[in-house]
């Protein structure tokens, strides 16, 4: 295996979402070569690694060293074994050996923020920093750690961050969590109370880029709560760098950053609140492939 990594410099990343797998090929600077996109399919465990193996062996030829997965998954530490995935059949299943005896490749999974805040770590906003928190803004909110220029390797559910006591009821069965009140789905709920029948976060965007008072506040409601949250998450891992990403994230962004600075400022201890940068993702949508491309070349050189 070492001498075909010297011959084949790319590897295979998997952006493993519940609507849909985005496969690619990706080099040590974080580049996508190629890319692949099926839709993942829910009915079982069995369709849905059916679908991944089939990601893989679509990109799979002589130049491909190892595969790296981002999963929507709580993770074991030290085993990276599958314990249960967000919105998706997949529980219990050791992915890493399974993958690395079916293509004969080093094989890496991490969690699917884990891997966003890696790739703005090494190739995006974040380059040059050792300690830095990334929240992912889209249906639900993810999110990942680097401490000491090292990915947190624990859980890191950061949308399940407590801004609000017993407050509105999150799918993960809490209440008052990050997700619950700034993410996707919080706007499309708030959107249906405003504007009613299909509404959903986009409306609320654009309704708000119209002047509509209503869709203003709600989102700057919104940037406050995610402002608690980084405030809270500032206190807790000193970080020099917040990076917010996701699609509802950058779509919101100049109506929902400036509230959350002004309450992150509010809650963070000095001189945190002085110190304090937040600022968007650089990656975008590719941020998912290129962390778990980077999972992939850890995996090759031995780091997890």
């Amino acid at each position: 295996m070492v001498a075909r990594a010297v011959a084949a410099p790319l590897v295979i990343g998997l952006d493993v979402g519940a609507t849909k797998i985005l496969a690619g090929l990706v080099n040590r600077d974080g580049e996508v070569v190629a890319e692949h996109r099926v839709a993942t399919p829910g009915a079982s465990q069995e369709e849905a690694l059916a679908e991944m193996d089939a990601a893989v062996e679509e990109l799979l030829d002589d130049r491909v060293a190892a595969i790296g997965y981002g999963i929507p998954a709580n993770l074991e530490r030290g085993t990276s074994r599958i314990l249960r995935a967000t919105n998706m059949e997949l529980a219990g299943i050791d992915l890493v050996s399974r993958s690395r005896e079916r293509f004969g490749l080093p094989v890496g999974v991490e969690n699917d923020g884990g891997v966003a805040a890696l790739a703005e770590w090494k190739r995006g906003a974040g380059r040059g920093v050792a300690n830095l928190v990334m929240l992912t803004l889209g249906t639900g909110v993810g999110g990942g750690i680097v401490i000491d220029d090292r990915l947190f390797r624990g859980w890191a559910e950061l949308g399940h961050v407590v801004v609000q006591e017993g407050g509105l009821a999150c799918p993960c069965g809490g209440r008052g969590h990050l997700e619950a009140l700034a993410s996707g789905q919080a706007a499309d709920r708030v959107a249906r109370e405003l504007f009613g029948g299909n509404a959903g976060a986009h409306t609320l965007i654009r309704e708000a880029r119209r002047g509509d008072e209503n869709a203003r506040e709600a989102l700057s409601s919104m940037g406050r709560t995610l402002g608690v949250a980084i405030g809270t998450l500032m206190n807790v891992f000193d970080p020099e760098l917040v990076v917010i990403g996701g699609g509802f994230g950058m779509a919101a962004a100049e109506l929902v950053l400036e509230p959350a600075r002004e309450s992150a400022r509010a809650e963070a201890i000095p001189p945190g609140d002085e110190t304090l940068r937040i600022v968007l993702a650089e990656l975008h949508e590719e941020a998912g492939l290129v962390g778990a491309g980077l999972v992939g070349f850890e995996a090759l050189d031995g780091v997890r």
